[in-house]
């Protein structure tokens, strides 16, 4: 088959052509330093290189969230010791006010100071994070979430019960507050001691000590009890238990003074010198009110009275019993919130670390996919050009020729 000149012509600028297109592919990506510019350079490569740029997208924004959950949870968790601070300093200074020793002045000076650590509580449960949410607040974190009861004991819950939600990666939350009704207002049925506690209209100089526990296992003690006293005309004493372990009526036990009661599978004892109709209770602490402020309210007043009579002193003495199971039982509740929160930073710090891990493998397989060998791209590129250029000089050699050039040579 014969070639015209024409062909040979056309045939020859393509060939140029093809190669300085692709020299011109090769200095771009030479000059990016990317294999794939463009879907058409590799269309499986680009895909996958889609997909790979969406993976990284999604761990930059799980990682941004991670920080925010760790930040929000350092802060909770930072809160809560210094709760735990001033409730174990509250709980010295109740130990104090048992001192035989102290006058009605002393023990004002001590209500003075739980006053104080009142406050702190307070300034505590309604602390705020960088941007002014309320942390303790629940959903509602723009509501301050603790605030005074207008009848001067205890406190009104502003928040809700809601638990902010942060996605650590695909199939993973995690919980960044906790409601501060939980926290300052409920104890852990699990956890806490029964209370016990005097009526505040008794006026005898009876006292009834804290809850012990014989037998955890008992079903009793999850009921409330009242011991009711009676005095009869003469002067004799006894009192009943209700609600009685086969739910019959009440039996009065002659009272001769000093007692040790059983309730299911707990004690407690009766001191002192009851007087007709004085009751005291005991029940779980939920059922016995939960309201740290409301429990501290109530120590503060017991300890601005007089206590210049048996009964006086006796109320003191119940007030104060009541009080610090009521704190203990508190202390213990905030310690096993702040275990949690310390249990979620653990999972927030463990998930940032296993993303970080697959956030670099993932950028580590897009760079390789997209990315260039530089060494070898230029020793490509160079080959090229030479090739372009010994084609183009070729051509132009080959362009001269014509029989007349053989005719005249010879």
């Amino acid at each position: 088959m014969r070639i015209s000149s024409s062909q040979y012509f056309n045939m020859n600028v393509q060939t140029m052509s093809d190669q300085q297109s692709s020299l011109a592919s090769m200095y771009q990506q030479i000059s990016s330093g990317k294999r794939i510019l463009t879907a058409s350079d590799d269309p499986l490569g680009a895909s996958q290189a889609v997909q790979l740029s969406m993976k990284s997208s999604a761990f930059t924004q799980y990682a941004t969230n991670q920080t925010s959950a760790q930040s929000s949870l350092q802060l909770e968790d930072s809160t809560l010791t210094s709760v735990s601070s001033v409730l174990q300093s509250i709980k010295t200074q109740a130990v104090r006010i048992g001192d035989g020793s102290l006058n009605d002045s002393d023990r004002t000076s001590l209500a003075n100071q739980l006053q104080g650590y009142r406050d702190q509580l307070m300034g505590l449960a309604n602390t705020t994070d960088a941007d002014g949410n309320y942390i303790f607040a629940g959903y509602k974190s723009s509501v301050v979430p603790f605030s005074n009861n207008a009848s001067g004991v205890g406190a009104t819950y502003g928040g809700d019960l809601g638990q902010r939600q942060v996605q650590l990666s695909e199939n993973r939350t995690v919980s960044v507050n906790d409601a501060g009704s939980s926290i300052f207002q409920s104890v852990s049925a699990a956890q806490a001691d029964a209370v016990s506690a005097a009526s505040s209209s008794n006026t005898g100089s009876g006292t009834i000590s804290p809850v012990s526990v014989s037998d955890p296992t008992n079903a009793g003690n999850s009921s409330n009890y009242t011991i009711k006293f009676a005095v009869a005309s003469d002067g004799s004493k006894s009192y009943t238990v209700t609600p009685t372990a086969d739910g019959s009526p009440p039996t009065p036990v002659a009272y001769t003074g000093k007692t040790e009661i059983t309730l299911g599978g707990q004690k407690v004892t009766i001191d002192g010198s009851p007087a007709d109709g004085d009751t005291f209770t005991t029940g779980p602490a939920a059922s016995s009110g939960t309201d740290i402020f409301a429990t501290l309210d109530n120590l503060v007043n017991a300890l601005k009275q007089p206590t210049g009579t048996a009964e006086q002193k006796a109320a003191l003495v119940n007030a104060m019993t009541t009080a610090t199971t009521k704190i203990g039982n508190t202390f213990t509740n905030v310690l096993s919130t702040q275990a949690t929160v310390g249990g979620r930073e653990q999972e927030v710090a463990a998930t940032q670390s296993s993303m970080a891990n697959a956030s670099t493998q993932a950028s580590s397989d897009l760079e390789n996919l997209t990315s260039i060998d530089l060494v070898s791209a230029i020793s490509q590129y160079e080959l090229t050009q030479n090739a372009l250029q010994g084609a183009q000089m070729a051509f132009s050699q080959i362009q001269k020729m014509s029989l007349f050039d053989y005719v005249g040579g010879g």
